[in-house]
């Protein structure tokens, strides 16, 4: 199997005839049966579901017929993304055994421009967590250091495009959940602007801030499976209408006079200094393309992560309120209604999911909602301005996508606060509703662990984030 297919290589080898899509489905299949043991990224898999639709598309070759984007591309999904006839489960017990019976819009505007879906990928239950820990189903290991957790909650997701399980995959991002693992695991992963990409079936953490999400191994994959899932759907109240450019077309534009903002509030303790020195090199490499680099401030940076643990658990704790055991998934019968109640909880949801609904739910309470949720609200509008202010002056904003390279597995689990410090760089962009994209930024710890360099864009600017990003990888940023 080739090392890293991209969507390009796909196509040219089904257009020259040198594969087929069976046997590229039956090829990755393979793969999977041989790492998944080990790296556990993926908790089912569409054989079934892929092999059907490697048949139309080789029927499609075999005929002369022009092939849609994603022809033959084999692509995995998280698993809170809902998929027809494929179990998913959340990462969590309670809904070990759900099988949906449609797809979200995400999943079938893949399949629609021809992509295999080939499974799962497990992730943190519901979406709450940053190292892919808190899966009931077990952890995912980081195929660049098995010892090493791959970042979450889309963990899954970027580990099995960083160990060439899928050309492609979906995640999911609510404080950083795709482009943390994306930096962790050393690929490209894109969380675009609030409403871009439709929520449709995906099974909700904080519907604010929920966004999908592609990782690929180069960014122009990353544009082309954002354009193919982006756009208005009318399942969806909160997607938007505006225009969806043709982000691969515009990746070559010159990045030159291009203004990039570089925070202060995103430089100061608790960076790991090799981090640090591989952010800074990538720095200058854009600044080498012609980038003009402004000094900026972003003064309510330091608010973000207790603003962004009130209101994802407060929307945590009203979603996750329909697990009663009465509709669907797990139930654990008993006696009394509460005690049925309370004992399908108490066995379907992990440690992690009842802290955030705990939390969640106290700052929901009378006598608390005016002290935490409202004021947590307000900050956020705060943030938002933070980043249309600096967006009247430049027109991308620089990161660090995390504060340290990937961390040993069970290194924090007995530490939530240190735990949910790692999403420092990240909740800023999701609170505000502005895309944003990780790209490989060199390796620390002898070149052993990957470092990701983030994009932020204006909202909607998504192609400008793509440039700039496509633009570095380029110059030879992930070996920077």
């Amino acid at each position: 199997m080739a090392e890293n297919w991209t969507i390009d290589s796909v196509r040219a080898a089904l257009g020259a005839k040198k594969i087929s899509a069976r046997e590229l489905a039956k090829e990755h299949f393979s793969q999977i049966g041989a790492q998944n043991p080990k790296l556990n990224a993926f908790l089912a898999l569409s054989e079934e579901r892929a092999y059907a639709q490697a048949d139309r598309v080789d029927a499609l070759v075999a005929a002369g017929k022009p092939l849609p984007v994603l022809a033959g591309v084999p692509v995995a999904v998280k698993d809170v993304l809902s998929t027809r006839g494929v179990t998913t489960t959340c990462g969590s017990k309670i809904l070990e055994k759900y099988v949906p019976p449609y797809d979200a819009t995400a999943v079938a505007r893949l399949e629609n421009a021809g992509a295999m879906i080939l499974g799962k990928t497990n992730c943190d239950e519901f979406a709450m967590g940053s190292s892919n820990e808190n899966s009931a189903y077990g952890p995912v290991l980081n195929p660049e250091a098995t010892d090493r957790i791959p970042g979450g909650s889309s963990g899954g997701s970027a580990a099995a495009v960083a160990a060439n399980l899928a050309v492609a995959s979906l995640g999911t991002d609510t404080g950083g959940s795709i482009r943390q693992p994306g930096a962790m695991c050393g690929v490209p992963a894109m969380m675009g602007s609030y409403g871009r990409v439709s929520r449709y079936g995906l099974i909700a953490f904080a519907s604010s801030l929920d966004r999908i999400g592609p990782f690929a191994h180069n960014v122009k994959d990353v544009a082309s499976v954002l354009h193919v899932t982006a756009g208005r759907d009318p399942n969806d109240s909160t997607s938007t209408t505006a225009a969806v450019p043709d982000y691969v077309a515009e990746l070559d534009k010159p990045v030159a006079g291009v203004r990039i903002g570089i925070p202060k509030q995103y430089f100061g303790e608790g960076m790991d200094g090799e981090v640090r020195k591989k952010i800074e090199a990538g720095i200058e490499i854009l600044k080498k393309l012609g980038c003009k680099l402004i000094d900026i401030e972003m003064p309510h940076t330091d608010y973000a992560i207790a603003v962004y643990y009130i209101i994802a658990t407060a929307e945590a704790s009203s979603n996750l309120a329909r697990y009663d055991g009465v509709r669907y998934g797990l139930r654990v019968n008993d006696d009394s209604l509460l005690a049925m109640y309370r004992k399908t909880r108490g066995a379907g949801f992990g440690a992690e999911v009842k802290r955030r609904i705990v939390l969640g739910t106290y700052v929901l309470s009378a006598g608390y909602y005016d002290a935490y949720y409202l004021k947590g609200q307000k900050v956020r509008s705060l943030i938002a301005q933070d980043f249309r202010d600096a967006f009247t002056k430049v027109d991308a904003i620089v990161t660090p996508t995390s504060p340290v390279p990937a961390f040993k597995l069970g290194e924090r689990t007995n530490d939530p606060l240190q735990m949910y410090l790692a999403d420092i760089y990240t909740v800023t962009g999701s609170l505000a509703g502005v895309p944003g994209i990780s790209v490989p930024c060199g390796k620390v710890c002898g070149g052993k662990l990957p470092v990701g360099l983030q994009i932020f864009g204006p909202a909607f600017g998504e192609a400008r984030v793509l440039q700039l990003a496509h633009a570095f990888e380029q110059a030879g940023g992930a070996t920077v």
